[in-house]
């Protein structure tokens, strides 16, 4: 039996023929671009328009939040930082879901939005959602592996980024 190189294998080259294989390759992270920018986009305007969560203290509020989550979660610390002016770090929060959001569904700075997704989500899940148990009932965790993909990958199709790229391009081949 020889080993050697398989021939029969479908990869998304952007030369010549393309079949479904090829198509369904290169768009495989629009629907997670689209599920996790809309998402940011909501859960940004969602903290923004909720009159109670924008509060020191108070049912619902991001100050009642946080201290309720500081002694069980990973990095009480983060925490106390949060609770200096917690009204503050709601809205730093709103508005770093926003500008993520908007970056990843538009394809503006890809993977500069998906980090800053990341960290978002990584910041939560070590924060508020640490405690749950068992560690799958948390979503934060879920979230910040969605994350992963578009940090590496970015935004190669249907984007600002893509389309800045293309111009780019041909500005280069014009002056050659």
């Amino acid at each position: 039996m020889t080993q050697g190189m398989r021939t029969d294998t479908y990869s998304p080259h952007f030369g010549g023929s393309r079949n479904w294989r090829d198509t369904a390759t290169r768009y495989a992270l629009l629907p997670l671009r689209i599920f996790l920018g809309v998402t940011f986009i909501y859960a940004g305007l969602d903290k923004l328009t909720d009159s109670a969560f924008m509060k020191d203290a108070g049912a619902g509020s991001i100050g009642d939040m946080m201290r309720a989550v500081r002694d069980s979660s990973a990095i009480p610390g983060l925490v106390d930082m949060s609770l200096q002016n917690p009204v503050a770090f709601g809205y730093a929060i709103a508005f770093g879901e926003l500008a993520v959001g908007i970056g990843t569904l538009i394809g503006l700075l890809a993977r500069t939005a998906a980090l800053g997704g990341a960290l978002i989500s990584l910041s939560l899940w070590l924060t508020v959602s640490w405690a749950a148990e068992p560690y799958y009932y948390g979503n934060d965790l879920p979230y910040l592996m969605g994350w992963i993909p578009l940090v590496l990958a970015g935004a190669p199709l249907l984007s600002v980024d893509a389309a800045l790229r293309g111009r780019r391009r041909r500005r280069v081949s014009d002056y050659r």
